[in-house]
């Protein structure tokens, strides 16, 4: 794996709460780009074939109005899909949106963008980023590795590793720092998701 800093400063991390017809909302967003086409991430990132060798296994149906299960995890209903450009689901539970979006940023270059928005009742304040931040940037950090032709075995056993956790650790400081320069969050709130994070995303750290 390339060098820990240079993965984490590869993504960019957004956090915002906004209202709206269905109330106030929390969205965090991740951005970050591979050296790989929009078809290839695209295939990447929806074909059940692939998506073991950097995310997990996934069965259901990527087409809308279809759904998924992911294993051991999330399960979802597809709102939109719209290849190779975007894709919209929800994520864990109805009011749990993640929204993905790949642009062409050049020649054999992709820009992919994740937007995971729930309620303010749900994420407590913009610290709730906290909870699914880390994981986004694991994810991403998978696919880079997988796109660059390192794919895995087994992505949890490496996201659990302790190089995993010691990338997740780092994480939870960018987005506790990507948190305070929002201003979305108290002190207060930022510590203690913070412990949180810590907890679930680097438990042997």
């Amino acid at each position: 794996m390339k060098d820990i800093t240079e993965q984490l400063e590869a993504i960019r991390r957004e956090v915002a709460r906004r209202g709206g017809d269905l109330g106030e909302t929390v969205a965090v967003l991740v951005k970050r780009t591979y050296q790989a086409d929009v078809d290839d991430v695209w295939d990447a990132i929806t074909s059940k074939e692939r998506l073991p060798r950097w995310f997990a296994p996934v069965s259901g149906d990527f087409r809308e109005g279809g759904s998924f299960q992911v294993e051991n995890m999330a399960s979802g209903d597809i709102l939109q899909c719209r290849p190779p450009k975007l894709l919209r689901m929800t994520y864990g539970g109805p009011t749990s949106i993640v929204e993905v979006r790949l642009a062409s940023a050049g020649a054999d270059a992709t820009d992919l963008e994740v937007e995971h928005v729930v309620p303010i009742e749900m994420a407590g304040s913009g610290a709730g980023a906290l909870y699914v931040g880390p994981g986004w940037d694991q994810g991403l950090l998978m696919l880079a590795r997988y796109l660059g032709g390192e794919p895995s075995d087994d992505p949890l056993a490496d996201q659990n590793s302790l190089a995993g956790q010691e990338f997740s650790r780092r994480s939870i400081q960018a987005w506790a720092d990507a948190i305070r320069a929002s201003g979305t969050a108290t002190e207060d709130e930022i510590t203690a998701s913070v412990t949180a994070a810590a907890t679930h995303f680097a438990p042997d750290l």
